[in-house]
């Protein structure tokens, strides 16, 4: 009986010692998977970080890749604040199958002059705003392509003005709610459709209206012939008493 005991106590021993040694590796497991997660997440960070580091870092190049054209946008409008120029969206270009924007242009602020008809206008009032077009060739072109990425297609560095300091940039509220460019195509599609319904709207309202016209005038010319008629009759009736 002692014999049978004694085999039990090291049976259940032995069970204690599998089952502490398969918890022992199981947290082992664990803690080297948690720490090959964290050093992948680490390792994804810092490589954005690079990322965004270089392209603040770096000038447009032709064949210059973005994820989409508001990263292009910001990297344009970035690099404009640490050479010293703002930007403005300028042309896009449209696919013919479906309207949807396949090339953008952003160029400097100062690009082009300002039209004819607001310098030599005639009846201003108040002296004209400061000139702030001179010209300027600085733009960036970005390109749509297969795999939806935008790429630099064409990039002009040199400005006809002088640049100013960072310092000396005007803040722009809408810098900070500026529209994506697909936000805009989406707000114009929206207006569009609501300009539309309410041109169907009007239109409904007009041949409404002129129907009630038609009738009202209808109503006219028939009371005047009523009352021609009568006031013939009164005539008659008049010539009638003075022949007799």
């Amino acid at each position: 009986m002692e014999s049978n005991f004694g085999q039990r106590f090291d049976s259940d021993e032995s069970c204690k010692g599998l089952q502490e040694e398969a918890f022992n590796e199981s947290e082992t497991t664990q803690h080297d998977l948690s720490k090959n997660l964290e050093s992948c997440t680490a390792e994804s960070d810092s490589m954005e970080e690079e990322y965004c580091e270089n392209l603040e870092a770096s000038e447009p190049y032709v064949g210059m890749e973005f994820k989409s054209r508001e990263d292009a946008r910001e990297f344009y409008v970035s690099y404009g604040r640490r050479t010293g120029f703002t930007v403005r969206i300028h042309h896009n270009r449209r696919s013919r199958i479906n309207e949807e924007v396949i090339s953008q242009d952003y160029v400097c602020s100062k690009e082009g002059f300002r039209a004819k008809k607001y310098v030599e206008r005639k009846d201003r009032v108040l002296p004209p705003p400061p000139i702030t077009r001179e010209g300027c060739r600085a733009m960036i072109r970005v390109t749509l392509r297969d795999g939806g990425k935008w790429v630099v297609t064409k990039f002009m560095r040199d400005h006809s003005h002088k640049l100013m300091s960072p310092a000396e940039l005007p803040w722009r509220r809408s810098d900070k709610i500026l529209l994506t460019e697909d936000e805009k195509d989406k707000k114009i599609r929206e207006l569009t459709i609501e300009l539309y319904n309410e041109k169907r709207r009007c239109e409904r309202r007009c041949a409404a209206y002129q129907v009630q016209l038609q009738m009202v005038l209808k109503d006219i010319e028939t009371h005047t012939e009523k009352l021609s008629s009568r006031v013939q009759d009164i005539v008659q009736s008049i010539k009638e008493i003075e022949e007799e």
